[in-house]
């Protein structure tokens, strides 16, 4: 049985331990012991089965087989008679073929009777305008090409091909089937097809009257990878076998009304679509968009808004599926807003604990409004709030109005000094751009702009609510604080398709912030995100943060001042701080979590170094760099084993791993066991590869011993210079005059690997061995880590900085090493750099070689 599988079976690679599983049942014996022939047939089929998940291996006792005689060549009238039994063709409504094959016309029979078939058959075929295939009954098997060429004409791509499938349908119907659809030329409607072979074969089992069934050979899509056999083919559309063709006939209306849909949809957006430079790339994406594989309505607005929105990059262009959740037209909001203003019912004024003023409105004016709310906001709002220290604008119960009146509430906001520019609308219906700035003539008292104005918000925060909301963010004037807004402000216009049930909300005009960004709506997302019914409580809170602001921002400047390795760079950030300060920048701080990460950005833009960075602490951090331990006896073995790692390669290539820089006294105290368990391995190597990949550096203090090692004892070499700011000096490194043990000395050729992780004092090690030509880097840029960084604590609370006060200059330039890494010579990903190495190792040996 298992020479037989092993000969015949066409999935030979599952094979493997077969004939030891076989043996190893049969010394069991527990096989052995079944006398009845059945039963051992059901047992061994189960076995095979389940041991290589193939249900078409099969045993019978007792079989006879049976050669079917030879069938004899039929004349052609017959083999007519043949064709016209097995395949039926008609023509539906709307010119839909209708072709229908039982038994898949096999090769000799296309030959004798090629121009017939062509004539009454195919011909018929090619002038539809689609075409229902029929598979559902068929069954034959025969190896699939495509032709280079054909008699007659090709059913073109564009035409929609549908194959109907059943549970009998089998064989080459399968092939023709699963191919189809894989090449994207075809919708397969109805069952799962039967999943059949390509060949099976029963073999006699020597003369114990035993037969096995063998699937002897397979069908691979070279698509794929895969095959129909036993799992059959999947449809697209999974239906009863008995209703496919009224499912494909109404799918075939669908897909009929497909390019209609297209286009009216690319005509909306050519006519709506307020970003007009994105209008071409739309028009063409959608032109050229792949939906052959479409079947259904829903299906097709699936697809064109995913395509659209990746396309677009705008999240308010959306095709949506119209029995979905309607998405309703944004309505003009201007027949609610009344033109008659009450202070008492229009605006709520307080004064709340601290100084803080309170101003609610739950409507914006109408336009012929806003000379009447001037006035009534001079005298009823901003004159009992003049002296307040701060001011809570409460729109948690906004559910919008009219922009008009944004300019001049956005005005009683800043100095009236000097113009400022609020925002500006493009509306694509009208074809206009309206710039909105600052009220020049605006009466009474304003707030100004050096006061704090906190903004609460809500899920229920609408329309030019949320527009306030995002200016007050864009504009730096305010912190917003409570829920996200309700993301219904999309400046949208729905439209519904007449050809099938599908809408298409498209933004015609685009609210342009100051800095020129287009709001894309979605949602007002708060500085500070809170429950609403918390949101004022939450204020008081802010606010008593916010009074200390300034002075930790100082703080922060002075101790880079102080510490910082470049004090001219020092100088520009401490400015740059201040300047956003009183810009407004820091109005979306809320806490020291997002202070320390608003002074991380700062501070490495305005310095260019991303080694500065603040952080939060609860405890304050223990020093990074404090005096190190020596290790017992006991320790030693096992610091060793875990940071070095040292291997022999091919061709007497030393391999060094080193996964931490030690500090020199460390270093000094383990010295003994390091030459034997390290070095002594690898010094009378001919090349050595240093791997540093996963060194994330240490201690500096022991480089000039480790450099030292490399070059010959005379001359001294001078490494690099190290300039701390701490005690502003400036030392130089040199190789050391002894050392213990043996030298590598400067002949041989050093690799070094590196890694994107690579960092600190490992660099300093790299870079001094590369600034000195006495090794080659391969890999990727060294992190750019600092070589000493000093930890200060910012004020008096949990805020700390980490300021790099070390900078390491070139021995052989005189200037700063770039702190953005060191640059290989040969780049490579991190993983190959070994392999590479290895690979640049031999090719100079042969060089060697072949000049000796």
């Amino acid at each position: 049985m298992a020479k037989i599988l092993l000969e015949n079976y066409c999935f030979p690679e599952n094979l493997a331990g077969m004939q030891e599983a076989i043996q190893q049942a049969i010394n069991s014996g527990e096989i052995l012991q079944i006398s009845d022939r059945k039963t051992l047939a059901a047992v061994l089929t189960a076995g095979v089965q389940g041991a290589l998940n193939d249900p078409r291996i099969t045993y019978e006792p007792n079989f006879v087989p049976v050669m079917p005689p030879a069938l004899p060549s039929l004349p052609v009238d017959q083999l007519i008679r043949l064709v016209r039994n097995s395949v039926k063709l008609d023509i539906l409504q709307n010119n839909v073929g209708y072709l229908r094959i039982d038994r898949i016309i096999g090769e000799k029979t296309t030959a004798k009777l090629g121009s017939l078939l062509r004539e009454n058959i195919w011909d018929r075929v090619a002038h539809t305008s689609s075409l229902i295939f029929d598979l559902r009954p068929s069954n034959t098997t025969k190896e699939l090409w495509t032709l280079q060429s054909i008699a007659g004409q090709r059913y073109r791509k564009k035409k929609d091909l549908i194959i109907l499938t059943s549970k009998r349908t089998t064989g080459a119907a399968e092939a023709v089937a699963y191919t189809l659809k894989h090449l994207k030329r075809a919708i397969i409607v109805g069952e799962r097809s039967a999943g059949g072979s390509v060949k099976v074969q029963k073999f006699g089992i020597g003369a114990s009257k035993f037969y096995i069934t063998v699937p002897v050979a397979r069908s691979i899509s070279p698509i794929t990878g895969q095959s129909w056999e036993v799992n059959g083919v999947s449809p697209s559309v999974n239906i009863n076998a008995k209703e496919a063709i009224g499912k494909a006939k109404s799918l075939l209306v669908i897909r009929s009304a497909i390019p209609k849909v297209v286009q009216t949809i690319s005509d909306i957006i050519r006519r709506f679509y307020a970003f007009t430079d994105r209008t071409p790339a739309l028009i063409h994406h959608l032109q050229s968009i792949y939906l052959s594989s479409i079947t259904s309505e829903e299906n097709l607005a699936v697809k064109l808004n995913q395509d659209l929105q990746a396309v677009s990059e705008d999240p308010r262009l959306i095709i949506k599926y119209a029995q979905d959740d309607a998405i309703a037209e944004e309505e003009s909001q201007l027949d609610n807003i009344p033109d008659d203003l009450e202070s008492d019912t229009s605006f709520k004024v307080e004064i709340l604990q601290s100084n803080t003023g309170y101003l609610r409105f739950d409507k914006f004016v109408t336009s012929t409004a806003v000379d009447k709310l001037e006035e009534m906001m001079n005298e009823k709002v901003w004159e009992p709030l003049k002296d307040t220290n701060n001011l809570i604008i409460d729109l948690r119960y906004n559910t919008g109005g009219s922009s008009a009146s944004l300019p001049l509430i956005l005005s009683y906001l800043q100095d009236t000094a000097q113009k400022h520019h609020f925002f500006t609308i493009y509306d694509r219906i009208q074809n206009t751009t309206s710039t909105y700035d600052s009220l020049p003539g605006i009466t009474g008292l304003t707030y100004g702009s050096k006061r704090w104005v906190y903004v609460l918000t809500s899920y229920n925060t609408a329309g030019v609510g949320e527009e306030f909301a995002y200016l007050i963010q864009s504009l730096h004037r305010g912190t917003v604080i409570g829920e996200i807004t309700s993301g219904i402000l999309m400046h949208s216009k729905t439209v519904h398709l007449e050809e099938m049930d599908i809408s298409i909300t498209v933004p015609f005009i685009n609210f342009i912030d100051k800095n020129g960004e287009c709001w894309l709506g979605g949602g007002v997302v708060p500085d500070a995100i809170v429950l609403a019914e918390d949101a004022v409580d939450h204020v008081h809170e802010i606010v008593g943060f916010h009074k200390g602001l300034r002075s930790l921002i100082e703080r922060t400047g002075e101790l880079l001042e102080k510490h910082y390795a470049i004090h001219e760079v020092t100088l520009n950030a401490s400015k740059v701080l201040l300047s956003k300060w009183s810009e407004g920048l820091y109005r979306s701080v809320v806490d020291f979590e997002s202070l320390a990460s608003q002074l991380t950005v700062d501070l490495q833009e305005s310095t260019d170094d991303h080694r500065l960075h603040v952080f939060l602490c609860d405890l304050e951090p223990e020093s990074l760099y404090e005096v190190p331990k020596i290790p017992t006896a006991e320790e030693v073995g096992y610091i060793i084993n875990a940071v070095f790692k040292v291997e022999i390669l091919p061709g007497n290539v030393g391999y060094l791993r080193s996964d931490m820089m030690m500090d020199v006294e460390v270093v000094k105290a383990i010295e003994p066991q390091l030459i034997k368990l390290v070095w002594s391995k690898i010094v009378n190597t001919d090349a050595l590869i240093i791997d540093m990949r996963y060194n994330t550096g240490g201690y500096s203090t022991a480089i000039p011993l480790l450099c030292t090692y490399f070059f010959d004892a005379e001359p001294l070499r001078h490494l690099y210079t190290v300039f701390d700011r701490t005690v502003t000096t400036m030392s130089e490194d040199m190789t050391l005059p002894q050392v213990s043990g043996q030298r590598y000395g400067s002949s041989k050729d050093i690799y070094i690997l590196t890694s994107h992780i690579t960092g600190s004092a490992a660099e300093v090690f790299i870079h001094a061995m590369k600034d000195l030509n006495r090794a080659m880097i391969i890999g990727k840029p060294t992190i750019g880590g600092s070589l000493s960084s000093g930890t200060y604590q910012i004020g008096d609370g949990m805020l700390y900085a980490s300021i790099p006060n070390q900078v390491v200059l070139s021995a052989i330039t005189g200037k700063m090493w770039n702190i953005s890494g060191v640059e290989p010579h040969v780049s490579a990903q991190a993983n190959d750099a070994l392999t590479v190495a290895q690979r640049l190792i031999a090719a100079r040996f042969l060089k060697k070689q072949q000049r000796n």
